[in-house]
């Protein structure tokens, strides 16, 4: 590993919560996704397990009561809000999202959100009441589209961090008026447009850019001070082995591991723990860094075992692992007991 990765690993080591028992329970994260309708309970579940697999204390999934059954029935784990009713309103349940979300360090918006109106209409109220919250937001699948069709519900938030496929960067590219083809540094100028959220372009190689330099960047609506330490223009280019099959649901475990990244850096900030060296406008691209190289090396270990067979369920067990290989035994707290 190069000196500037070993630097970046490093930094990225300090948003970790200690194993050392000085923390509660919560202080290593609460994270929630919003998804799950009709046709998807899959994918929510992967994003909300692989929060908790990564090393969150807590996660949530709010979905459609369509999708709350099967979603409580693969994992007891998870605290299941089946309140996005096809025949309420936004302001039907205001009050009851508003108050899930003031408990949450990192909401993940897209994994099963699917297109129906209703889930997008609730999609937007989540947003609107996380970022005046300043909660960390993750941008995947269908929320993608919220923001790829109406560039002001994230534009100049830079505590979100977006993670577009192919298919969905060339989108959201293209409504920008950029051309994907010209290579890894679109996935900058995608940043700079959208004032400075993060961007973790999937591929056979990561492209993690942000650029918080241009004109539509807003500190005051990011909760950030708005000085030199908090402007950041940086490119990431994670390339760590994955598995050598794309199922799907790897996404979702992907968003799943940002979301846990991102409410770390949320409970550093808020001095949980840690020294508070890190600028807050970093901290996004740290977890998308973090996550990217997590759960590429998770799907190099399932897909050893499994090969071609491989299904996103066999990923699960190995979060873990991966986990343990990317940063250290010791942070993984096997070597613990």
């Amino acid at each position: 590993m190069n000196m500037a990765k070993e630097s970046l690993k490093l930094q990225i080591k300090k948003l970790i919560p200690p194993l050392n028992g000085t923390l509660h329970k919560g202080q290593s994260g609460r994270v929630a996704v919003l998804g799950g309708a009709q046709d998807y309970s899959g994918a929510p579940f992967f994003a909300a397990i692989a929060a908790q697999r990564v090393g969150a204390d807590l996660s949530h999934v709010i979905c459609s009561p369509t999708a709350a059954g099967s979603i409580k029935s693969y994992s007891p784990d998870l605290i299941v809000h089946p309140i996005l009713r096809p025949d309420k309103t936004p302001s039907d349940v205001k009050s009851e999202l508003s108050s899930i979300l003031s408990r949450i360090h990192a909401l993940v918006l897209g994994p099963g959100l699917g297109r129906e109106p209703y889930m997008q209409e609730y999609a937007k109220s989540a947003l609107d009441i996380a970022k005046n919250n300043g909660t960390y937001i993750v941008l995947d699948a269908d929320g993608l589209l919220l923001a790829t069709e109406d560039h002001a519900l994230i534009r100049g938030y830079r505590r979100a961090v977006l993670t577009p496929n192919v298919v969905e960067f060339k989108r959201l590219a293209e409504s920008l008026g950029l051309k994907p083809e010209d290579g890894e540094g679109v996935a900058g100028l995608v940043s700079k447009e959208l004032g400075g959220v993060t961007i973790l372009q999937k591929g056979a190689k990561d492209v993690i850019a942000v650029d918080t330099t241009g004109e539509n960047a807003d500190s005051e609506k990011s909760r950030v001070t708005d000085n030199a330490k908090e402007e950041l223009k940086d490119k990431v280019i994670v390339d760590t082995p994955g598995g050598l099959k794309r199922c799907g649901g790897q996404g979702d475990i992907l968003s799943g591991a940002v979301g846990t990244f991102l409410s770390w850096g949320k409970c550093y900030e808020d001095g949980a723990y840690g020294d508070k060296t890190l600028p807050i406008s970093r901290i996004p691209l740290l977890a998308a860094v973090g996550a990217s190289m997590t759960t590429r090396t998770t799907s190099r270990i399932a897909f050893s075992r499994e090969g071609r067979g491989v299904v996103t369920q066999d990923m699960l067990p190995d979060i873990g692992k991966a986990f343990a290989e990317v940063f250290g035994e010791e942070l993984q707290g096997s070597s613990k007991l």
